[in-house]
């Protein structure tokens, strides 16, 4: 979890300047931002709003997925939305029923938005605002429609005008009296019989709308202004088309969920760049993944490094065949360790290669079935895995 934890930062730290989370703090909007390069997409920063309105401290969020604040009576279409919008990297309105901390449910407008980076077009962040949806009553005593009415939180009496004022469709002054007796009798008979309108889909108001969109807004101009104080510059909407080196938010989070040690690199770029390296491969080099993504892997490579295995693996590449070599490799910190790697090609829904996946294995020299897996079976399940996320992302692209 440190591990972790180290890499929520420099999510940050590498892209914003150090007074970001300040800037983001005075802010009262509730807003959640997450990493989808990070394995689980996992929440990088939350807002003071958000633990507010969530009962959560900050640090209890941080490192946790969105869908722990989804429940039970939370809607799975809604839910698949959210993620077909992370997929297309595109932004999204939705109604959405979450719970706090204490277990209550409660009606959200959720609106999500992609940040991309303004150098390549990549997805670096998505910020996701939570405005709750003003609380409808069920009436079981009265003919009126279940989303007929807004009920004053105060509890206050309701009049005529207050009920022009709550209903969104028109209605004539004897509906309206009609209305105002309804409200009168089941003001009599005890708030008992109203009760929160949870099973039913909420549909935020405009004004709702309009303040998610202002929150966004706010989010993004800090996020903007902090990064240009770095040079990486970050916008809310793709200023360039995205390289073909560049795989989309829905891979990242699905090669995330592999734990092993791997990078993925594009053959069809100059110099066999990486565009994907997993958390485990971060830890085992100790490089940050701004540090490798872009480079050719012989970065690791090193004084003692044999040349005639690095020119296996070349040839290997040059000829679209797996192959599995042990060679010395060192670290950030110069340390060197004996790597037993497997590089495979790994070929889209239409069978042509589009990336080499590189599985990093210590070879510490010792009983393999001591400790379960061999390395060649570990290697081969991070191959398989990871063809079956980059077939299922080619076709989910095409389709």
């Amino acid at each position: 979890m440190e591990s972790q934890l180290g890499i929520i930062e420099q999510s940050f730290n590498v892209r914003y300047s150090g007074w970001v989370r300040e800037a983001l703090d005075e802010l009262t909007d509730s807003f959640t931002i997450t990493d989808p390069s990070i394995s689980g997409h996992p929440i990088v920063y939350a807002s003071n709003g958000f633990s507010k309105m969530f009962g959560y401290d900050k640090d209890e969020v941080v490192g946790r997925n969105g869908r722990t604040f989804q429940g039970p009576k939370t809607n799975r279409r809604s839910v698949m939305e959210i993620r077909e919008a992370i997929r297309q990297e595109r932004p999204l309105q939705i109604s959405l029923l979450n719970y706090r901390k204490d277990g209550t449910p409660f009606w959200m407008l959720f609106h999500m938005c992609p940040v991309f980076s303004k150098e390549d077009g990549r997805v670096i962040h998505f910020v996701g605002v939570q405005v709750p949806i003003s609380r409808r009553r069920r009436w079981s005593s009265s003919g009126v429609s279940r989303n007929g009415i807004n009920l004053c939180e105060d509890g206050g009496e309701i009049t005529n005008e207050a009920i022009f004022r709550c209903c969104r469709r028109e209605v004539c002054s004897d509906s309206a009296i009609q209305l105002g007796r309804s409200v009168a009798l089941d003001s009599a008979l005890g708030s008992d019989n109203r009760e929160l309108d949870v099973d039913e889909a909420c549909e935020a108001s405009e004004l709702e709308k309009r303040k998610s969109a202002a929150a966004i807004n706010n989010v993004l101009s800090v996020l903007t202004h902090y990064s240009e104080l770095t040079g990486r510059l970050v916008c809310g909407k793709r200023c360039c088309l995205p390289e073909k080196s560049l795989i989309n938010a829905a891979l990242n989070i699905s090669l995330g969920r592999i734990k092993q040690s791997f990078v993925l690199s594009n053959p069809f770029l100059p110099d066999f760049p990486i565009v994907y390296a997993s958390d485990a491969f971060l830890k085992l080099t100790g490089y940050g993944r701004h540090e490798v993504l872009g480079r050719n892997c012989r970065f690791l490579s090193g004084l003692d490094t044999d040349p005639a295995t690095s020119f296996q693996i070349t040839e290997c590449i040059n000829f679209e065949q797996a192959c599995t070599v042990r060679i010395l490799n060192y670290r950030k910190d110069r340390t060197s360790f004996w790597n037993f790697l497997h590089i495979s090609p790994v070929r889209n829904a239409t069978g042509k290669v589009a990336y080499f996946v590189e599985v990093h294995v210590i070879d510490i020299c010792t009983n393999w079935e001591k400790q379960g897996l061999s390395p060649e079976m570990r290697q081969l399940s991070v191959v398989a895995a990871v063809k079956v996320a980059v077939r299922s992302s080619s076709m989910c692209s095409t389709s």
